[in-house]
C-alpha cells in the first residue's frame, strides 16, 4: 500500500533526523512507527532484537556526561562492619 502525506517542513525534518539516527530510510522508519502503533499481533511481527533498546536509548543519548551517569548509578558505600571469623 502506498500513502502520500503532506507534512509540515519541521515535522518532515524531525522524522528524517530520527530515521537517520537509527540508520533507516524515512520509509522504513515510518513503517516501524505505523506497525508499532496499530499493534500488529506478535505472530506476524519479527522477533525482537536489541534494536528496540538502542532506539529507546537514542532519545536520551548525550543528555548526560559519563561522569554524571557514573554518579547516578554508582554503588552506595558499604555500611557493613568488618567480620572476624577467628
Amino acid at each position: 500500500m502506498s500513502i502520500t502525506l503532506d507534512l509540515q517542513p519541521d515535522v518532515e525534518q524531525e522524522l528524517l533526523a530520527q530515521a537517520a539516527a537509527r540508520g533507516l530510510s524515512l520509509s522504513e522508519f515510518l513503517k516501524v512507527i505505523i506497525t508499532r502503533e496499530v499493534n500488529v499481533s506478535s505472530q506476524s511481527s519479527p522477533s525482537r532484537t536489541g534494536q528496540d533498546l538502542i532506539d529507546a536509548s537514542a532519545k536520551v543519548r548525550g543528555l548526560f556526561t559519563d561522569e554524571e551517569i557514573d554518579a547516578l548509578f554508582s554503588r552506595a558505600p558499604s555500611s557493613a562492619r568488618p567480620v572476624d571469623f577467628e
